[in-house]
């Protein structure tokens, strides 16, 4: 269609988008008034991209207009890349918090042969105490008596170590293990 039909078929279109090099506005606020009488005031939406304006900003006043402009646009942009800035941020963190528990996970890694070790060398005391217990009660021992010795025995081996180095060493060994000993034996449980 001709630039000079629009003004009579403007009411044919729910969306109009204008970009010319026109130096004055193509579309003014009474061209748009008459279109939406003809439409019955259904809406209409409106992009005007050129610079300077292909439709007169007073449209934009108008009841079921949706005009939208270069600046308008400009101002989507920002919006739309400050929360992309801001997801961004958000999936940094993500990522970040996700390295720390993996590093923190290798970290305990290294400490696997040692717990592997601790429970053997639990596993081999229950089993030389079950023993003994089992000889007992197989001769016909007191059933508590027995139970107190497999305890008392289980409970000696686990200490043994920590009440020797508690009495041997000088006394910033003494100290390093006293210190070791409240805090593996003595916590408070939570």
């Amino acid at each position: 269609m001709r630039l000079g039909e629009l003004p009579d078929r403007l009411h044919e279109f729910d969306a109009v988008i204008s970009c010319t090099a026109s130096t004055l506005p193509i579309i003014g606020l009474g061209s748009v008034e008459r279109a939406l009488k003809r439409r019955r005031r259904r809406p209409m939406f409106m992009v005007d991209l050129a610079v300077p304006r292909d439709i007169e900003i007073e449209v934009k006043a108008l009841e079921d207009i949706y005009l939208y402009t270069v600046d308008d646009l400009a101002s989507v942009v920002q919006t739309a890349q400050a929360n992309r800035q801001a997801a961004v941020a958000q999936a940094e963190a993500i990522v970040d918090a996700g390295v720390q528990n993996f590093l923190h996970w290798l970290e305990q890694r290294n400490s696997v042969p040692l717990i592997q070790q601790l429970n053997a060398q639990a596993d081999e005391w229950r089993a030389l105490e079950i023993a003994r217990a089992r000889k007992l009660l197989a001769k016909g021992e007191d059933v508590e008596a027995v139970m107190e010795a497999l305890s008392r025995g289980l409970t000696q081996k686990m200490l043994h170590g920590a009440l020797a180095e508690l009495r041997a060493g000088d006394a910033a060994a003494r100290e390093r293990a006293s210190t070791a000993v409240q805090h593996f034996f003595l916590r408070k449980e939570r």
